[in-house]
């Protein structure tokens, strides 16, 4: 590539919204919170500068009556403690059919008991610290709220004493609409535990969300499961028994206040094209 055809400006707010303005800018693209990602989308209309949003989630994962439930289990701890549950596609909310329910309760309890937390330059560390002390006290406000209104704690919900930002693997059951677990993005490792009654019903609860970035379905009609994902499931990418982050030959990007547009892929790739058709006539 051309020398300086890509740069890195560390900027603030008020440099970036004249950057934004700035005649040679001609599209913008965010990661970040739905809060921000107004800000930046109505700065750029004002100059009618294209926009991609990439924002945040609360990605719900579907446990069917018919999983296999040890490695639904392992990727759905996998799914919501990599990097310390701080990553837009982490798992959330794990919705479960109640035939299987206890099963997977207590087998993903187990496990997230053995995830130790610590130094993470220490080979024995299974999870880090939080990226900051405001993002910490935040999750565990949302933690808190969750069990006023009704949740139940499983396992962790409280700040540890130890130095650096750290905070436990978490466990939320009887989780609600009206709650912070259900209803807002928890972005650390607190998981949120649905128990419904069919397939019908996961779906209307896994919708049930403003969010809409990823997802994942965990079935042994693998068939069904990717039916499912195409006619049903509003998000934007879905896992089927698997746990995926960013690739960079498929799109990535979501739907309501996850965002618009996509990053990655061909589709990524056209966002910031100019698509121009030239007309030939005869001379």
């Amino acid at each position: 590539m051309p020398e300086h055809a890509f740069r890195t400006l560390l900027i603030d707010h008020e440099v970036s919204d004249a950057v934004i303005e700035h005649k040679l800018v001609r599209g913008v693209t965010l990661t970040g919170s739905p809060n921000a990602g107004r800000a930046v989308a109505q700065r750029a209309a004002k100059v009618l500068k294209k926009t991609v949003l990439e924002l945040g989630s609360n990605d719900a994962y579907l446990v069917l009556a018919n999983a296999n439930i040890k490695k639904a289990v392992q990727l759905c701890v996998q799914g919501r403690t990599y990097n310390a549950g701080q990553t837009c596609v982490a798992a959330k909310r794990f919705i479960v059919e109640e035939p299987v329910y206890e099963e997977f309760r207590d087998a993903y309890l187990a496990e997230m008991e053995k995830l130790n937390f610590g130094d993470p330059t220490h080979s024995d560390t299974k999870m880090g610290p939080m990226a900051r002390e405001d993002l910490r006290d935040g999750l565990h406000e949302q933690v808190r709220k969750s069990i006023e209104n009704g949740a139940t704690c499983s396992l962790g919900g409280e700040i540890p004493e130890d130095k650096g930002y750290f905070y436990p693997p978490t466990i939320l059951e009887n989780v609600v609409p009206g709650q912070p677990a259900y209803d807002d993005e928890l972005f650390g490792p607190v998981a949120a535990l649905i128990k419904v009654k069919d397939v019908a019903e996961a779906m209307r609860v896994a919708n049930d969300s403003i969010y809409g970035l990823g997802g994942g379905i965990f079935s042994a009609d693998e068939e069904e499961a990717v039916r499912l994902a195409r006619d049903e499931f509003d998000t934007g990418m879905v896992n089927i028994n698997g746990y995926n982050l960013a690739k960079p030959n498929l799109p990535f990007g979501g739907v309501k206040q996850s965002g618009y547009g996509r990053e990655h892929g061909g589709f990524g790739m056209l966002e910031f094209v100019n698509v121009k058709s030239v007309m030939v006539s005869e001379s």
